[in-house]
């Protein structure tokens, strides 16, 4: 943990963690969007604020060197101070009565389609939300957490901290993306908390490192063993996939994605593996949750869903079309106060209660959620048709030689139609071991054409893909890993 940013509201104790990859000029924003007063950092970042205007400024270190007390700009210096106060019997931190209602953390949502804003969350939406998937998830008191997602997002704070530590279990931190099988190791980690693309990953290389180690067969019959052994109620997945489980650790056990979408075929795969994963759907207006696979559902039957809604919440879908896909609006204890300094916006969401999320899906005869996409994100044709960009990308990325990709909608100047167009990053890596072309652009090209031309022919004719670009540089993205779409849209 190389850096951390956390900044002191107004009020009288809330707070705003930050994402400490943004630039200057947007740390700078939202901490004048936020009304912050002061601003924790650690030395790293004490440049960045040398010359920002705001009240109050301490440097702190995550990992603590010798106290400096003669500094009043430290962590150690408050840590002092409090320690003294308390020894004078100065008792009104401790003893402060809590509103559980009273705005007590903004957060920012991470502006994939909109710009950011600043989420208020009190007490109640945080503790009804943790003991909401507390209900969902069931870990054990010796399970311990590998943090690899930002902590100012509430999907790690909430799910993969707070909800661990409420559990009784532990969290360890990593040092970074490259070092996460060191880090597994190490920690002797049972729980990840991550994003589809992550998990999509870890499950590809999975499968690579047994295609190279010409090991693919045995593999697949280790799964076929571990299944037939599973229906009879023996559970040998540790030895018969003790060279899996070595490169995780040796310990890993369960797998809990949310932040998007992800691959049905990598949920049942790692349950092929023996590895449990667990598919949730939540806002940070939700603080986050609002539905997930609990342990009693079909897990394996259920892989493209993301569960049933919280207990405490509901869940509707409204303005469906006539497959039944519609906008997914959302009521609970967990839902957030508002925006910050944004009633317009707050009023455009939150209606009797209800917060209209954006997103759009629908719910099975089991209640269970699908999500197709993002209301935002519908290429609507002239002939009225809707196409949900999440789906194409999802036949998309079953293209081996396809790294990542997005679907949107460009308009064709002969025509006058809106037709689909979507950007590729190669898989260079793969192309390279099955054609040794990688380096050449133009057959790149050729090869992904061809196999969207395939694809094309399973496809109706208005979602048919006609406009391929390729491109070489990554996506702009959040830091949850989330492609931004605004931003990455070529004509």
């Amino acid at each position: 943990m190389d850096g951390f940013l956390f900044c002191y509201c107004k009020w009288s104790g809330q707070g705003s963690a930050l994402d400490k990859e943004l630039s200057k000029e947007e740390i700078i924003n939202l901490l004048t969007t936020a009304d912050c007063k002061a601003i924790f950092y650690t030395s790293s970042y004490k440049n960045t604020f040398k010359d920002v205007d705001i009240p109050h400024k301490f440097q702190m270190e995550v990992y603590s060197k010798k106290a400096q007390h003669d500094q009043e700009n430290t962590w150690e210096y408050l840590m002092e101070e409090g320690r003294k106060m308390l020894g004078k019997g100065d008792r009104r931190y401790v003893d402060m009565i809590l509103d559980p209602m009273e705005v007590r953390m903004l957060l920012f949502t991470s502006g994939t389609t909109d710009v950011p804003k600043a989420v208020m969350l009190c007490h109640k939406n945080i503790v009804s939300n943790v003991q909401d998937i507390s209900r969902i998830v069931k870990l054990k008191e010796d399970d311990r957490a590998l943090s690899i997602l930002p902590i100012h997002h509430t999907f790690e704070s909430s799910v993969g901290i707070m909800v661990v530590l409420f559990q009784g279990g532990s969290v360890a931190f990593y040092e970074g993306l490259k070092y996460v099988v060191k880090n597994l190791a190490e920690a002797q980690a049972t729980l990840l908390v991550g994003v589809p693309l992550i998990f999509e990953s870890m499950y590809n290389k999975i499968w690579k490192q047994a295609e190279k180690s010409d090991m693919t067969k045995a593999l697949n019959m280790a799964v076929k063993l571990h299944k037939t052994l599973k229906k009879v109620g023996i559970d040998a997945r540790k030895k018969i996939f003790k060279s899996v489980y070595s490169n995780f650790g040796g310990r890993l056990r369960m797998i809990v994605t949310g932040a998007a979408a992800i691959s049905p075929n990598v949920v049942r795969g790692f349950q092929d593996l023996g590895i449990e994963i667990v598919m949730g759907y939540g806002l940070t207006e939700a603080a986050p949750l609002v539905s997930g696979t609990p342990d009693f559902t079909d897990r394996y039957g259920k892989a493209g869903s993301v569960g049933q809604v919280v207990p405490s919440g509901q869940l509707q879908i409204i303005d469906k079309n006539e497959d039944g896909i519609g906008e997914i609006i959302f009521k609970g204890p967990n839902v957030m106060l508002g925006y910050y300094n944004m009633p317009e916006k707050t009023a455009e969401v939150l209606k009797d209660g209800w917060f209209h999320t954006g997103d759009l899906g629908f719910v099975d005869e089991n209640g269970c959620l699908y999500l197709t996409g993002r209301k935002k994100n519908v290429i609507v044709t002239k002939t009225g048709k809707n196409i949900y960009p999440e789906e194409i990308e999802e036949y998309l990325t079953k293209i081996p030689y396809i790294e990542e990709c997005m679907v949107y909608g460009t308009d064709n100047d002969e025509t006058g139609e809106t037709i689909v167009s979507v950007q590729i990053r190669p898989a260079y890596e793969t192309i390279n071991d099955d054609f040794g072309c990688s380096d050449d652009q133009d057959e790149v090209y050729k090869l992904l054409k061809g196999k969207i031309a395939d694809l094309n022919q399973t496809l109706p004719n208005y979602k048919r893909i006609r406009h391929i670009v390729i491109r070489n540089a990554e996506f702009v993205k959040t830091t949850t890993h989330k492609i931004k779409r605004q931003e990455n849209v070529i004509e």
